[in-house]
């Protein structure tokens, strides 16, 4: 699997793909500090609504899981280069894992500093606060990065489809729509951050936070053992 691993990461790493994820990683952190000029720390539902939940959560993270995630399968099917993979000896989940946790391991330090930072800035230093946000925002990338493995496996238009998906659910309908939060990762995300600090973000989810461990739990594995599957039935040429 280490092999698999290390050549997915040759593959997604890029010079363009990390200038633009480091350019979107910055921006939360540029708007916490512009709601900072007038030298008092921001309203906490201000920061979950505009900075983490819209921003941070509902567009910049899933764009960039999703400008990774999909390319861990999407260039091998376009390439058709997946068989020198699935010719090998070896089972479908040794396969997936390592690449989604490439995926993981190259989005989740981008979101990861820029979830730090811009909640470090925005409460002040408070380390419970800033620990809670950049935890979840975390577990929020690994959820996205097993939809959107699964995704670029399952269609050649994955970018589209994840856009569409973004752009509809995650930002639309779960911003209007209080039964679809149900079914939104970013708002399980919200709900994580919530149970790690009730002091701070209390009243900022609809889920409680053993039912956001839960389900993001379910989540992960759903997409995980739907991506294992589909590797399985593909037919690759």
């Amino acid at each position: 699997m280490g092999s698999v691993y290390r050549l997915t990461l040759r593959q997604l790493l890029g010079r363009w793909r990390i200038l633009i994820m480091t350019l979107l990683a910055s921006l939360p952190v540029l708007v916490t500090l512009m709601t900072l000029r007038s030298g008092s720390a921001p309203d906490v539902a201000e920061f979950e609504s505009v900075v983490y939940s819209a921003m941070l959560l509902g567009t910049i993270a899933p764009l960039v899981v999703l400008a990774i995630a999909t390319g861990a399968f999407g260039n091998e099917v376009e390439d058709r280069t997946l068989a020198n993979l699935t010719l090998a000896p070896v089972p479908r989940w040794q396969i997936v894992i390592p690449k989604l946790l490439a995926s993981i391991s190259i989005a989740a330090p981008f979101i990861g500093i820029s979830a730090f930072v811009s909640s470090y800035v925005a409460f002040l230093g408070d380390v419970r606060a800033t620990v809670a946000v950049t935890i979840a925002a975390i577990v929020g990338v690994a959820l996205y990065s097993s939809a959107f493995t699964w995704l670029g496996l399952v269609t050649s238009q994955a970018i589209g489809v994840g856009l569409l998906y973004v752009v509809l659910w995650e930002g639309l309908f779960s911003g209007y729509v209080a039964g679809v939060r149900l079914l939104s990762i970013r708002h399980y995300s919200i709900a994580l951050m919530n149970g790690l600090d009730t002091r701070r973000f209390a009243g900022a989810a609809e889920m409680g936070f053993g039912a956001a461990v839960g389900v993001s739990v379910v989540v992960f594995g759903v997409f995980l053992w739907l991506t294992v599957r589909r590797l399985r039935g593909l037919d690759v040429p």
